[in-house]
């Protein structure tokens, strides 16, 4: 169903493209927007048990392709540094497929949770449990994640030997 990749000399194990999942601040969305027009969406997210997690609004583009078409790529960049006497960049980057989908309940509230300690795990316990107690109007969205790769760049291989 999924392609292999064909450069699988860069490929990274499993381990390592988690770990760029669980470095990474920020992916693009990649869905089927209006009159199936690609629509590619840059946000924040956190890995979490699995999956991918990321707030939204409860209106708007991302939600109107995810409720039409579950069907999802998400995309990050760990690393790109141009060498340019090299014509090149040394480039890590991860890339999963899946299936988004709207959480509720307990799996809305750890998520949510995840989010705010990652990206705001230095404020005060309490003060990030009513942010999180606050964000009613928000959606948490899960990418169930059915495919994932992760890849470097041919240097950057042969620098880890």
């Amino acid at each position: 169903m999924f392609r292999e990749m064909r450069r699988k000399k860069q490929l990274l194990s499993i381990d390592d493209t988690i770990a760029v999942l669980e470095r990474c601040t920020n992916g693009v969305l990649a869905c089927i927007g209006d009159d199936d027009y690609p629509y590619a969406v840059p946000l924040s997210y956190v890995y979490y048990n699995g999956k991918i997690y990321f707030h939204s609004a409860k209106a708007g583009h991302k939600i109107d392709a995810i409720t039409k078409n579950s069907k999802v790529s998400f995309s990050v960049i760990d690393e790109d540094k141009i060498v340019s006497e090299e014509y090149t960049t040394y480039f890590r980057s991860v890339i999963a497929f899946g299936r988004a989908r709207f959480v509720e309940g307990d799996e809305w509230f750890n998520a949510f949770e995840a989010l705010v300690e990652k990206y705001s795990g230095d404020q005060p316990k309490e003060a990030k449990h009513k942010e999180i107690a606050g964000c009613t109007r928000s959606h948490i969205i899960a990418i169930d994640i059915d495919h994932i790769t992760g890849k470097e760049a041919k240097e950057l291989v042969r620098a880890k030997k």
